[in-house]
């Protein structure tokens, strides 16, 4: 495989709308001009609280492994959606649920933990140059029962695909311009950090910051995987703006540590 493998993950916020659908296809194809891309994203707009409102509705406590089945649903529809819109512009992409692309997590439902990738599934597709789209927040337990990740579950999702992947890094495009001294939405003097180091941007996370959960960071750190936070509705400005995150270690050998120990 030629080309360096690309991760981009899109969340809610970014695929609230259909409308939206396309706007992200043509960032995507920009990207793919240089590079494989793999594509992460989450359930629209609020689409997994109203999913599990509406299991309330059935059973005020439903049982995590039916709940697990029902809220997947939400990505899954999130990926078909995307895809559609990539085929609409004459792309070759492929949408995989996380069981398909080989995500092997533990076997608690509704919090599961990530052990083991196996994404030859994937690894097929890039090679015939299609796009990947896969579900982010899921994924299937060594007992072959659908899984959910819980919070964080998709960013975490992105960055584990992105240790099997030996990806070059992984974007994360999200309501705002990168990671900022504060929240921006609540100080407009607060600064964008362009670079910060995984402690720096760990420690900002873990004071309430929303951009990125703490979890997906620590397990990007493990590996020594670049992120970069970039701004989905600064097309334009991408990919040279934002916050990257990385520490000294790049270029060595990446050590596909996951979240849990293969069991």
């Amino acid at each position: 495989m030629h080309k360096e493998i690309l991760i981009m993950k899109f969340g809610g916020a970014s695929v609230a709308s259909t409308e939206q659908f396309s706007k992200i296809a043509d960032i995507i194809q920009k990207r793919k001009r240089h590079s494989h891309v793999v594509v992460v994203v989450s359930a629209m707009g609020d689409t997994t609280d109203q999913l599990l409102a509406l299991a309330r509705r059935v059973h005020p406590n439903p049982p995590f492994r039916e709940q697990d089945m029902l809220i997947s649903v939400g990505e899954r529809i999130s990926i078909a959606l995307l895809a559609m819109a990539l085929h609409l512009n004459q792309n070759e992409a492929i949408s995989f649920t996380g069981s398909q692309s080989g995500i092997i997590t533990s076997s608690q439902h509704a919090e599961a933990k990530i052990i083991q990738v196996k994404p030859q599934r994937i690894l097929r597709a890039l090679e015939e140059n299609k796009i990947v789209i896969v579900a982010g927040f899921q994924g299937v337990s060594q007992q072959g029962e659908i899984t959910t990740l819980g919070r964080g579950g998709s960013d975490t999702t992105a960055v584990a695909l992105g240790v099997a992947l030996q990806a070059k890094r992984v974007e994360f495009f999200k309501d705002v311009s990168g990671i900022y001294s504060e929240d921006p939405k609540k100080n407009s003097q607060a600064v964008r950090l362009p670079h910060l180091s995984y402690d720096e941007a760990l420690a900002i996370l873990e004071k309430g910051s929303k951009v990125l959960h703490p979890r997906c960071v620590r397990l990007a750190e493990k590996n020594q995987l670049p992120l970069h936070v970039l701004s989905f509705f600064e097309p334009d400005l991408l990919p040279h703006t934002g916050t990257v995150i990385q520490g000294s270690g790049e270029g060595l050998p990446r050590s596909y540590v996951y979240e849990q120990e293969l069991l």
